[in-house]
């Protein structure tokens, strides 16, 4: 039963690790395309960016046993939330010619 439990807490571990590596990646990959845009479009991929970031970074904090899943269920609701704002935001759409 215990070790049971404890290849389950190993596999939510590794799990969560690979989910920060993609977001890291995902990051990485999108990074170097700031320098190209324009400002305003610079400005709203770098919140992006760093929605993913912070997600990351609260997935790390889980396989670290620093939050539960409870919490970390709360900051990728918060992080969605934030993300669909981002898109929604009539301020930050660019305008197409």
């Amino acid at each position: 039963m215990v070790g049971n439990l404890l290849g389950v807490k190993r596999r939510r571990v590794r799990r969560a690790m690979d989910a920060a590596r993609m977001l890291d990646e995902v990051v990485d990959t999108q990074l170097p395309l700031l320098a190209s845009f324009d400002e305003q479009r610079r400005r709203r991929s770098a919140n992006y960016l760093a929605e993913l970031v912070k997600l990351a970074q609260d997935y790390r904090y889980f396989a670290n046993g620093w939050i539960d899943a409870k919490e970390l269920e709360r900051r990728g609701k918060d992080a969605m939330s934030e993300l669909i704002r981002l898109r929604e935001d009539p301020s930050a759409r660019l305008v197409s010619d």
